[in-house]
């Protein structure tokens, strides 16, 4: 975000949080490309066998008491969506609905953590968990998704909304285009969709 403000970059691969923060920085900055996974995003809630959650079609008042982990600060999968929901459903924060929250860090530690017990229940990006399941590194004797968020956009493609000015005139428009019709399998491959 930094860079993106201080026109380091012009261009920048943003989650959904921070593409915000960064765009409201710079104005007529726009997001200008997406992959097709990221418009339809979402955040599983998974628990800890110990806790007896099953799965549930809203979040419910069996959560309250019981620990809890976000992933990272500034994620919109790990912190802020969740914690939306968390939010609407209890009409309360995080920190009076459970009896202690935490951030992890990140997705795959927050995995580790709800498997282990350390959390009673976390919240995890779905590809973090569909990658890790994939991959058979998922005690699902222990860990299991009980919750998952309505889709929401997430990551995207932001340009700074001076770029035509630097670049020359419709600049912006041409970038766009060209991400839009990337299709090189090995150009595609370096990107983490």
């Amino acid at each position: 975000v930094s860079a993106f403000r201080n026109n380091q970059v012009q261009l920048a691969w943003f989650g959904g949080l921070s593409g915000v923060q960064a765009r409201e920085l710079v104005p007529g900055s726009e997001a200008i490309a997406q992959g097709v996974e990221d418009k339809a995003f979402y955040t599983h809630f998974i628990a800890h066998k110990s806790t007896g959650l099953d799965e549930m079609e809203t979040l419910s008042d069996e959560l309250q008491g019981k620990t809890f982990t976000f992933g990272s600060k500034g994620s919109t999968s790990g912190r802020l969506i969740p914690e939306y929901y968390i939010r609407e459903s209890f009409d309360d924060s995080p920190d009076d609905v459970f009896s202690r929250v935490g951030f992890s860090g990140n997705h795959t530690r927050t995995l580790r953590l709800v498997e282990a017990g350390t959390y009673d229940v976390g919240a995890i990006n779905f590809s973090v968990w569909d990658k890790e399941m994939e991959n058979g590194n998922i005690d699902t004797d222990a860990v299991k998704v009980i919750w998952t968020t309505p889709s929401y956009p997430n990551y995207q493609w932001s340009v700074r909304g001076d770029v035509n000015e630097q670049f020359g005139e419709g600049f912006q428009k041409r970038l766009q285009e060209a991400l839009l019709a990337m299709d090189d399998p090995e150009l595609l491959e370096s990107f983490p969709r």
